[in-house]
């Protein structure tokens, strides 16, 4: 029962990452993560280290910009009691300079996949120690 718990936790978490960036506060993201977590893009040579740096960044996407994320395929593997691994794909949606209404249906801007890590802290919730994106496919956002 431990191990399906586990799972739950952290395909909660892959999912409410996504609902926050796009559905809530984008800075919010960072209490998804463990104090010292990573947000990295290899291919974008980005590396986003800690919590306050988490947010700052996840905080600074554009104000008019709309955008969807779809989660699918999320593998978690707990690798033991405390921590675990995922491997999910995403396909994202999304215009700057949105001004309300609804935006007319266009191809996705990305389509790739998340490697995650998790931690369990001492009170027993799980959190992101990692997250790295890899980005087959990919363009420039569109404007509305």
């Amino acid at each position: 029962m431990e191990h399906l718990l586990a799972e739950r936790a952290c395909e909660r978490l892959i999912v409410d990452f996504v609902h926050r960036l796009d559905l809530g506060d984008p800075s919010s993201v960072a209490e998804l993560f463990t104090d010292d977590g990573s947000w990295e893009w290899p291919a974008g040579e980005r590396l986003i280290r800690g919590r306050d740096a988490l947010r700052d960044y996840f905080g600074s996407r554009p104000a008019d910009r709309l955008s969807r994320r779809m989660m699918s395929n999320i593998l978690v593997t707990v690798t033991s009691p405390d921590t675990a691994t995922a491997l999910s794909y995403f396909t994202t949606y999304r215009v700057d300079g949105h001004q309300g209404g609804m935006v007319p249906a266009g191809p996705p801007v990305q389509i790739g996949h998340y490697q995650d890590t998790f931690h369990r802290t001492p009170d027993n919730t799980w959190l992101l120690a990692s997250r790295t994106l890899f980005l087959p496919f990919g363009g420039p956002t569109p404007r509305a």
